[in-house]
């Protein structure tokens, strides 16, 4: 900023001033400093400024997989409110790698952002280094929960989506077996699963819960290749299935396609498939997906509401809060 600050003969407090503030000098200073940027094609070092900043205008949005559509949704929303409140986002992935999570979390210490809105991995992330991240950057945690961690946690309540969904399938029909992935990649498989055993146990009804092998983010191939073998060896307890989430029923579905088994509402169907979450394709399923959906817009918008209170308070609160957004049942061909 000094050479350029030479070169255009306008003085450097004047020049960092524009920087801060285009509007902060007046009309003919600003021409002035405009044509000298275009003329010696200067771009500030926005990372340099920010060390000498006390507050910046950056904004961390960590997500476990970004390949994922659920987490693809929910960062085209909150990218969108930080960028029309003046803020510049940036967003990184840790792809389910712990080490890769602890390495965008001291990335993003280094940048000094204002704020940062973390999906964290969940089971397996290192702990300690949430806690240690959360205490020295204003943090609000969402979609997945670490109890105590971060000034906020933002999410969709899990109990309303296997209610829902339960209440429905046992109305209309046989009452659903559930399946979910014996080591899920993501916390909120563990409460959906415990939301089914509690609603089975109130409804007097048996509960069957399916556990198919497989880890990581590939849960489209891990459905399909569970429900093979299930279908494969006639094991399933009831025509009813109810996935933990859309991507596992997608793989199921598939699954069902591939043995010939028609899924459905219809007097020649064999099986109701059901899930959570909404993913975006579900609509395009074949059947398409009947499933209880997260109030995208609603969870998206409170956590980067959230997190600019967080900033304007300082990085602090007084007690951590937490927020829940119920789901909403849609209904599809598939249940």
């Amino acid at each position: 900023m000094a050479d350029f600050a030479v070169a255009s003969g306008i003085s450097r407090p004047t020049v960092s001033k524009y920087f801060n503030d285009p509007g902060s000098v007046r009309e003919s200073t600003r021409k002035r400093i405009e044509e000298a940027l275009e003329r010696f094609d200067y771009r500030p070092n926005i990372y340099a400024i920010n060390q000498n900043r006390q507050m910046t205008k950056n904004i961390g949005i960590v997500v476990p997989y970004i390949a994922d559509p659920f987490f693809a949704e929910i960062v085209r929303v909150i990218e969108r409110r930080c960028i029309s409140a003046g803020f510049s986002p940036s967003l990184f992935s840790s792809h389910g790698e712990q080490a890769l999570e602890n390495d965008i979390l001291e990335s993003l210490r280094a940048m000094k952002p204002a704020g940062v809105l973390l999906a964290p991995l969940g089971r397996v992330s290192d702990k300690k280094a949430i806690e240690t991240f959360c205490s020295n950057v204003p943090t609000v945690l969402f979609d997945s929960n670490i109890e105590g961690m971060g000034e906020a946690f933002i999410g969709s309540d899990n109990y309303s989506f296997v209610s829902q969904t339960v209440e429905y399938l046992t109305r209309t029909g046989e009452p659903p077996c559930f399946l979910e992935m014996r080591h899920p990649a993501n916390p909120n498989a563990n409460k959906r699963r415990d939301a089914y055993l509690s609603i089975m146990q109130n409804l007097k009804l048996d509960p069957h819960v399916i556990s198919i092998d497989g880890e990581g983010w590939g849960f489209e191939e891990i459905g399909r290749q569970g429900g093979l073998q299930l279908l494969e060896e006639n094991a399933l307890p009831t025509n009813t299935m109810l996935c933990s989430n859309d991507r596992l029923a997608i793989g199921f579905l598939s699954a069902c396609y591939e043995k010939g088994i028609r899924v459905g509402r219809g007097g020649d169907c064999e099986m109701r498939v059901a899930s959570h979450d909404d993913h975006p394709f579900a609509r395009f399923t074949c059947p398409s997906l009947t499933t209880a959906a997260h109030d995208y817009t609603s969870v998206s918008e409170h956590a980067v509401a959230t997190l600019f209170r967080l900033i304007d308070s300082g990085g602090r609160f007084e007690q951590r809060e937490e927020k829940l957004f119920p789901a909403k049942l849609i209904l599809r061909e598939s249940a």
